[in-house]
């Protein structure tokens, strides 16, 4: 399918079948794909979408309100939310561009037949994640759960290379201290530090409640066989998360 002609806001639209198979579908075709009983589900990617946009989803995907309010608008806190049989999560993601890590959220909503991702500001594309999914029909034939735990492993894999770069930059920062060239930029670049790891702190430490909760859902949204995958996301969660806590008590110590 030519993406030219997706609606403004839709990064890619797909339905996969119970094998794996992947469709590319027009936002249209959406409720015909819902209404078929036959195991497919639908994953649709969108980047900052209007307002008009989400509320057509809302009714094709039978989505709350609440949700699609907070969809829309960027600067969510964190969380995980259950709205019948659809969850709404919220998480915060990290990069850096030009040398400066920036943030940026995504929200998901997630439903036996569909998952949609919404990205705002600085997030990277899920199309790799897509890609990795993609070549695992037997991992994809497990539904929409499995590209939940494969979108929520890639945005908290992304957070290490950003905190190996800050142990880096505490690298230098201690040897400017202990060759004397504590100047004013020292100064700077230590608080401006301290502020970055802080706020990546307030961006990772959620995830890891969010992750555990969904692996705490088997046998509902979650299937059984998924669960393990998502407390290992858990798992590497926590060691960015103490990463972290370790560079910020060296940092006050510096």
């Amino acid at each position: 399918m030519d993406t030219t002609l997706l609606p403004t806001g839709v990064v890619t639209c797909a339905v996969y079948a119970r094998d794996g198979r992947r469709t590319d579908i027009g936002i249209d075709a959406i409720s015909d794909v819902l209404a078929a009983d036959d195991g497919s589900f639908v994953w649709l990617g969108l980047y900052e979408p209007e307002v008009a946009l989400l509320e057509c989803l809302q009714e094709e995907f039978g989505l709350h309100e609440l949700a699609i309010e907070d969809a829309h608008k960027a600067h969510q806190r964190p969380k995980i939310e259950a709205y019948g049989e659809t969850f709404f999560i919220a998480v915060h993601t990290a990069q850096r561009v030009d040398g400066e890590v920036r943030f940026g959220e995504t929200q998901l909503f997630v439903g036996p037949r569909f998952l949609i991702t919404v990205r705002h500001g600085a997030s990277l594309s899920y199309v790799p994640v897509r890609g990795r999914c993609e070549r695992d029909a037997r991992l994809m034939g497990m539904g929409p759960a499995y590209a939940l735990y494969a979108v929520l492993d890639y945005i908290v894999d992304n957070f290490q290379p950003i905190v190996q770069d800050y142990q880096q930059d505490l690298d230098e920062l201690e040897k400017s201290i202990f060759a004397e060239r504590y100047r004013s930029e020292t100064i700077k670049h230590l608080y401006r530090l301290k502020r970055e790891l802080t706020r990546t702190r307030m961006a990772v430490a959620p995830l890891m409640d969010i992750v555990a909760a969904l692996a705490r859902s088997q046998g509902g949204m979650i299937p059984r066989e998924i669960a393990p995958y998502f407390r290992d996301v858990h798992d590497h969660a926590i060691r960015v998360s103490d990463t972290i806590d370790v560079l910020r008590e060296m940092l006050t110590a510096a």
